[in-house]
């Protein structure tokens, strides 16, 4: 991990009794980097540097992945629902000083990042989701193509322990069958990043973490979007959506279209990429985030 993030240090801290693990570099204003799934902070290994001459840059584990802790999930999955987890990553930045801050959220972390902006408008400046819609709509609007495409989001939320079971029993192959699977196949994962991948997935708390988070978005999750509709709650803050245009979110939804239902004045659009967007466009990408965060773009 050292290789991927030289010049970092830890900032990991306790919230409410679990450990998030972070890292942080740079200077200037805050900037919260979240990943998505299977994957970890490593996502970010070829922008983050580039930020870094910019923000002062948090890269987070969420709860149930990486280095974070992975507790067992609740009844209702509560624990590891949108909101309590936008609550870790609150209580991490505060305790790192930082009580306003920009965040850019991949995948799972996009929704996280969404809620976060919801939750704590005082907190989220600016907010950047990255291949993502909103989950409510993108269950609503489920079809065969999708399904077959995300077959993991049906999958993840059977009852413990028959998925769970099932990533354990060969993790590498889940890291294949997963983000191996989708436009790019495993080109865009350096070797040093999909180690990490593997390392963490390799522990037995990862895979009930990870369906943990699914079987939140397709519960509690989906009341509260339904309950931050019916109340005619909207983003605050500027908001950028990003997506790649030959990703599964591009061919099944209108990514735009769903998002305002959140956020009225959100902007954005497709880059010449898939799923993932931080290690298949790097360039694109900051290309396209630098000046919506007020930074000078590199190009």
């Amino acid at each position: 991990m050292a290789a991927l993030f030289d010049g970092f240090t830890d900032a990991s801290v306790d919230v409410d009794g679990i450990r998030i693990h972070a890292i942080k570099g740079g200077a200037g204003p805050a900037l919260l980097l979240l990943h998505g799934h299977p994957q970890t902070h490593a996502i970010w290994h070829r922008v983050a540097p580039a930020l870094c001459e910019q923000y002062t840059v948090v890269l987070a584990d969420l709860r149930g992945y990486g280095d974070s802790d992975k507790p067992a999930g609740a009844a209702d999955h509560g624990n590891y629902a949108k909101r309590r987890m936008a609550l870790d990553q609150v209580g991490l930045m505060r305790a790192n000083g930082f009580h306003a801050f920009a965040v850019i959220g991949h995948d799972r972390g996009g929704r996280v990042a969404a809620r976060m902006a919801l939750d704590h408008p005082e907190t989220v400046t600016r907010l950047v989701t990255l291949d993502v819609a909103p989950t409510l709509a993108m269950y609503e609007q489920t079809s065969q193509a999708f399904a077959r495409a995300y077959w993991h989001w049906f999958m993840l939320i059977r009852p413990a322990p028959f998925p769970e079971t099932l990533i354990r029993a060969d993790p590498d192959l889940y890291l294949k069958q997963t983000i191996g699977a989708r436009s790019a196949g495993l080109a865009p994962f350096t070797p040093a990043a999909y180690a990490e991948y593997l390392r963490c997935l390799s522990d037995p708390g990862t895979a009930h973490g990870i369906c943990e988070d699914y079987r939140a978005s397709a519960t509690i999750d989906l009341e509260h979007d339904r309950d931050t509709l019916a109340a005619r709650q909207h983003i605050a803050c500027p908001f950028l959506a990003l997506w790649g245009a030959q990703g599964v979110v591009a061919q099944c939804f209108d990514p735009l279209r769903e998002w305002r239902a959140y956020a009225p004045h959100v902007e954005g659009g497709a880059l010449p990429c898939g799923h993932y967007i931080p290690e298949e466009a790097p360039d694109a990408l900051l290309h396209r985030i630098l000046p919506f965060l007020g930074g000078r773009d590199v190009f």
